[in-house]
């Protein structure tokens, strides 16, 4: 069991501010599953309208810092740091949002591998609070290299 903190998790990932949505990971087992962390902030920039005088995080955010977390789970487990290869969404399935997500929480995200494969991962994921599921979803990435620069 591995854990990371931010700069590892940025070693990982190619996002940053704004759009880094992991900030640390607490467990990792390869091949196998992700136990990450974000911490929300009223001081996210979504929070200035989304929305005024009842902040709540957008769903679409959530399944993406899931899939943040798949994306390091799917680069370690595939050897590919420092690879350049980046983790693609090709598909979301099944997303449920079950209560909103208030800036001040940890949002433990939870993903594990359903299908593994060389260049195109199936992940199930789930978001909690204090244990309590908030939202979940599966969803589909592919492993592919970055665009080229022109």
């Amino acid at each position: 069991m591995t854990t990371y903190d931010v700069t590892k998790v940025m070693a990982a990932l190619p996002h940053r501010y704004p759009m880094l949505l992991v900030d640390r990971v607490e467990e990792l087992v390869p091949d196998q599953s992700i136990a990450a962390i974000k911490a929300v902030t009223i001081n996210e920039g979504f929070f200035q309208g989304h929305f005024p005088g009842r902040p709540i995080m957008p769903g679409v955010l959530i399944v993406e810092a899931l899939a943040q977390a798949a994306g390091v789970l799917a680069v370690e487990s595939l050897g590919l740091g420092g690879s350049g290869k980046l983790v693609y969404f090709m598909a979301i399935d099944g997303a449920k949002f079950r209560k909103p997500v208030e800036p001040g929480v940890l949002l433990r995200l939870e993903v594990t591998f359903v299908q593994k494969r060389a260049s195109v991962c199936k992940f199930a994921g789930v978001a909690k609070i204090d244990g309590q599921v908030v939202a979940e979803a599966n969803f589909t990435a592919m492993i592919a290299d970055p665009p080229a620069k022109g």
